[in-house]
């Protein structure tokens, strides 16, 4: 039955119509939960080894301007702020470009929420690592290119030494294999057939 024709029969009889999307066994949004979990679990661990500081989850609430950072640097040292976007697909490029820009405009005042007085502030996006993601980067490779300019090099060099602001934007792997993502460039292990052998076959012994 399409669905909707299903919508409408459960108008008709006054329910509510419920579509889940299962992989393996699994819901799908509990799948992509656990990616987002395990890269913002990624970006704590880098920004640790280069000597940040971070908050995840970070709620705002500014004049009517609310909403979260998922993971929020500091690096003590240099005064730095950063504010990470993660993601473990790509969703809507403009909104999701508006809504770090938002953030990135008030890090100054979600930094001292947390008395972290910034004289630096960067941004960051960070993206499950798999062909549908970089696909969609590439598609619209001029909007990225312009909200993102700093890629893998230059966002590693300004995590090691955070010195004016910052644009980045990197692919991180995910660990889990649930499903959520394919294993690009996994190969196959193809079992080849072995050549036959032929062996001279025995002639019969001539008895006189």
């Amino acid at each position: 039955m399409p669905i909707t024709d299903l919508d409408a029969a459960c108008s008709a009889l006054g329910a509510d119509l419920d579509v889940r999307i299962r992989w393996h066994g699994e819901g799908l949004d509990r799948l992509l939960d656990a990616s987002h979990a395990d890269l913002v679990n990624r970006v704590v661990q880098l920004l640790g080894v280069n000597g940040w500081e971070s908050a995840v989850e970070v709620s705002f609430n500014h004049f009517g301007e609310r909403g979260a950072v998922d993971v929020l640097g500091w690096h003590p040292t240099a005064s730095a702020l950063l504010i990470v976007e993660v993601k473990s697909v790509v969703p809507d490029a403009q909104a999701m470009v508006s809504s770090h820009d938002r953030k990135a405009r008030l890090a100054g005042v979600i930094g001292r929420s947390r008395g972290w007085d910034a004289d630096v502030v960067g941004r960051l996006l960070v993206i499950a690592d798999t062909s549908t993601s970089r696909r969609r980067v590439l598609d619209l490779a001029d909007l990225f290119g312009a909200a993102y300019a700093d890629r893998a090099i230059a966002v590693r060099r300004w995590l090691e030494n955070p010195v004016g602001p910052l644009s980045g934007l990197v692919f991180l792997p995910n660990a889990h294999g649930d499903g959520t993502r394919r294993r690009d460039g996994a190969r196959e292990r193809v079992q080849r057939p072995r050549p036959r052998v032929q062996r001279p076959r025995r002639r019969p012994d001539r008895r006189e």
